[in-house]
């Protein structure tokens, strides 16, 4: 099994940071692509920053120049550096792993922006 555990959620203030980690443990062989995603209250849940095994990043278009996805693959684990935030950056974020094709999903972190 494998296990992820997010962390660095909470309340701020537009404008303010927010550094999300997630670790994960377990059955760990190579880990490929590496994820975060959110999902805010009556909206689907969109893809917000993933990262590749060669450090190849991708970005949704609303977080291009606020968001920095990181990994360290030394202790399995993927960031999220969140800068400039805003109301609308309000949701569950949760992270996500690719590892032998099967994908895997933390229990997700809430990150409240208030204006």
């Amino acid at each position: 099994q494998v296990q992820l555990v997010e962390s660095g959620g909470g309340l701020v203030q537009a404008g303010g940071s927010l550094r999300l980690s997630c670790a994960a443990s377990g059955r760990i062989f190579r880990i490929n692509t590496m994820g975060w995603y959110r999902q805010a209250p009556g909206k689907q849940r969109e893809l917000v920053a993933t990262i590749t095994s060669g450090d190849t990043t991708n970005y949704a278009d609303s977080v291009k120049g606020r968001f920095t996805i990181s990994r360290d693959n030394a202790k399995n684990t993927v960031y999220l550096q969140m800068d400039s935030l805003k109301p609308e950056d309000t949701a569950v974020y949760y992270c996500n792993l690719e590892m032998l094709r099967v994908f895997y999903w933390g229990q997700g972190t809430q990150v409240t922006v208030s204006s």
